[in-house]
């Protein structure tokens, strides 16, 4: 038996794999709070994560049946680009900020200018470093936390936290690491000269990275006090863990090209493994390493059913409500076209925007174009960061939809239309634990991660819905009609 953990940005999941039958036999869940201000601060706290990890992994356990003795080992997805620092004792010295904070946009772009714009940046790490990245969540540290700053021992992201929390030991994975903004990911190794930018010189910085894993290393041994906490035996492994986006492409069996994963979640994600690295000059392409010992070109929106649940919470909907409210709606919304950049958008890079409706008249204001509005916005959004994946050597014509969006089937059929592909969803919905308990097998075992999503990793195929060509015309005018909102409202071509 293998645990899966995901800690999320809204909750923590965990789940409890059988890897000799395949099977998740076991599944619990427990929600996170956060602290939002107007400002573009996301944190957390990190005792919030490991009290909700313990919840959910009593109630998992208890729905499997088994006995905490039979586990072997444990893997851990977290939340990307969050900063986690630590003092000599261990202790978080402040919440942890997360992905989706932009507080630190004048700090990202002070640190891009400092590498010489774009283009360099690229040159560089393999990637523009974005608002939301790790990178500059330090200096922002720096500059209006000093006292925080000088007590730095360990610099960590919210997995490799959790990894440090299960075993006392300070690592992280290339996968993870590739999404700090000061690693190369062609080299695969720390920008030592970056941090050393930001701290003067004095080294505290690279002085404090933990040290890098191979995707099928151990992290280390379960400690005592935490094993008789959730009542595990005394040997057993953690792996090296991942980004939420690269433990979701182990549990949808991306982990050879030709296979893309849509997410969405919370945010929108699109995805697929890439046996070298696949740099792209649109800033917009994340080149990611992966963790399961490749690449991961990959595109991130900030809002998705954030932005759905928005609306549907506005019109005091329910899912199901919402949904057929969705299906009243043609096509186009009839001229309704939003920009859902609630929280700013990261593709396209527009950190400090705010959400836009556009073509609003007095016969088509109604809830139904709004919601159909804003589904296709969050939809038209991963479009246009699949074209850039596409533009820059994608290959791949299968999508594997996961994430809350997912269990829509008319949204469902909007994402094949629009992407103009055949759209199926894994059985697991929880790809991302699915991974983390999957890596956990592969690193105990030693069996063939192949081998092991083969069996693991299976599809719906009642889910599966395929393009209807008069819909992928509809659909091409409609997200026309998104990019010229796009130049209309902020100067985008």
């Amino acid at each position: 038996m293998y645990v899966g953990i995901d800690c999320g940005t809204q909750g923590t999941k965990v789940v409890i794999l059988d890897s000799e039958k395949g099977q998740l036999i076991g599944e619990g869940y427990s929600a996170h709070e956060l602290i939002s201000l107007a400002n573009g601060r996301r944190e957390q706290e990190v005792s919030w994560w490991t009290d909700a990890l313990i919840a959910a992994f009593k109630t998992a356990v208890s729905a499997a049946g088994i006995a905490t003795s039979s586990i072997k080992g444990i893997g851990i997805s977290g939340q990307q680009h969050g900063l986690v620092l630590l003092n000599k004792a261990g202790e978080a010295l402040r919440p942890a900020k997360l992905w989706c904070d932009t507080e630190s946009t004048a700090e990202n772009n002070e640190l891009l200018e400092q590498l010489g714009g774009a283009q360099a940046s690229l040159d560089r790490l393999g990637l523009v470093i974005a608002p939301g990245y790790t990178v500059s969540k330090l200096l922002w540290t720096k500059r209006h936390f000093p006292e925080v700053f000088e007590q730095i021992e360990h610099i960590l992201l919210p997995h490799d936290y959790l990894n440090y929390w299960f075993t006392g030991e300070c690592c992280a994975d290339y996968g993870d690491a590739s999404g700090t903004g000061y690693f190369d990911i062609r080299s695969r190794k720390w920008d030592e000269a970056l941090l050393n930018h930001i701290d003067d010189n004095s080294g505290r910085l690279v002085k404090a990275l933990p040290r890098l894993l191979e995707a099928h290393d151990a992290a280390g041994v379960v400690r005592p006090e935490i094993a008789a906490l959730l009542g595990l035996s005394d040997n057993v492994q953690v792996a090296s863990g991942g980004g939420d986006n690269m433990m979701g492409a182990i549990g949808t069996g991306n982990i050879r090209e030709g296979i893309i994963t849509m997410s969405l979640g919370t945010s929108g994600t699109v995805y697929a493994h890439s046996d070298s690295p696949l740099v792209s000059p649109n800033a917009g392409v994340a080149a990611f390493c992966s963790s399961a010992n490749g690449w991961l070109p990959l595109i991130c929106t900030m809002n998705l059913t954030s932005a759905s649940s928005a609306v549907q919470k506005l019109f005091k909907l329910d899912i199901a409500q919402f949904n057929e409210e969705l299906a009243k709606s043609p096509i186009g919304a009839e001229g309704v076209v939003m920009l859902p950049f609630l929280n700013g958008e990261r593709v396209p890079s527009l950190p400090q925007a705010s959400a836009s409706i556009l073509g609003l008249n007095s016969l088509n204001m109604t809830t139904a174009n709004l919601c159909r509005a804003v589904v296709e916005g969050t939809t038209f959004g991963l479009r246009y960061g699949l074209d850039l994946l596409r533009e820059a050597g994608l290959q791949g014509d299968s999508i594997r939809l996961i994430g809350g969006g997912s269990k829509s089937a008319i949204w469902r059929q909007i994402v094949a239309d629009t992407m103009n592909a055949k759209v199926v969803c894994p059985v697991s919905g929880e790809a991302a634990a699915l991974g983390g308990a999957i890596q956990a097998a592969w690193c105990v075992t030693g069996e063939s991660i192949d081998s092991l999503c083969e069996r693991c990793v299976s599809v719906d195929e009642s889910s599966e819905v395929t393009p209807v060509a008069e819909n992928v015309a509809a659909y091409e005018k409609a997200y026309q009609a998104y990019r010229e909102a796009l130049t209309k409202v902020h100067g985008l071509s």
